[in-house]
């Protein structure tokens, strides 16, 4: 019986959280070891965490902070497809450092309160690195974004850890069970292969939000594609657009 063609991808305007999820997967597979680099800090930092009090950790987390936002930077440069200027990725850095500060205060109340902080701001990376815009502009551009659409985006996000908790809660039981691994070796492997979702997911988030705010703002007509280099076909025509396009670096703010 032959097998039905996939139904052709939503533009990112009206894409769904779960394609949106499909598309993050579709590239993992592309790039995969560039993409497997990017789960590095999270799984050393569960390993170096592991055993500590609750204060502990937390104080983990601010120390593997910038490693943690150069992955971030990392998933939004595989996502755009292209190099992008240095001066990008610092503001970028700068931007999720800014971000990310908060972060493990957050996560010692719940996890829910840091989703809703990363689909609030979180954007601001991507928009460094695609729009080449200086840190605070970025930061404003982040919220811009997430007004756009807040639950795709933090919907997103949420989704992104709960495919990573359940996995990764899988993978680690069957390493261990089968392969006779080690507990730690088990989570490190698990960690690792797993973790890129989460930077993966928010980073192609980005185009979804700019879709949406450049209709939303009814500053040009709709299209299909809204502009914006899909993530499978990084190299697609299309003319230059401010808001998903790199900007030269005279225009960003340090």
């Amino acid at each position: 019986m032959a097998k039905e063609p996939l139904p052709p991808a939503l533009p990112p305007e009206s894409r769904t959280v779960g394609q949106l999820v499909a598309e993050s997967i579709h590239l993992y597979r592309r790039r995969f070891w560039w993409a497997l680099l990017i789960g590095l800090p999270v799984a050393a930092l569960d390993q170096a965490s592991a055993g500590f009090s609750v204060t502990a950790q937390t104080a983990f987390v601010w120390v593997f902070a910038p490693a943690l936002t150069a992955s971030f930077v990392g998933a939004s440069v595989l996502a755009l497809g292209r190099q992008v200027p240095r001066r990008n990725l610092l503001n970028a850095f700068a931007a999720g450092l800014i971000v990310f500060l908060p972060a493990p205060l957050l996560l010692r109340l719940f996890v829910l309160p840091l989703v809703l902080w990363f689909g609030l701001v979180g954007l601001a990376v991507p928009a460094a690195v695609v729009e080449g815009l200086g840190v605070r502009r970025a930061l404003r551009r982040g919220l811009g974004l997430a007004r756009a659409d807040y639950l795709h985006s933090a919907g997103s996000i949420a989704t992104a850890v709960i495919v990573y908790v359940l996995s990764r809660l899988v993978l680690a039981v069957l390493l261990h069970s089968q392969a006779d691994a080690a507990e730690r070796a088990s989570v490190f492997l698990a960690d690792l292969v797993l973790s890129p979702i989460l930077f993966l997911v928010p980073a192609l988030a980005y185009f979804d939000q700019a879709a949406r705010a450049a209709l939303a703002s009814g500053s040009r007509p709709r299209r299909r594609d809204a502009d914006v280099h899909h993530a499978v076909e990084p190299d697609g025509a299309g003319r230059a657009d401010t808001q998903v396009e790199p900007r030269p670096a005279a225009g960003g703010e340090s």
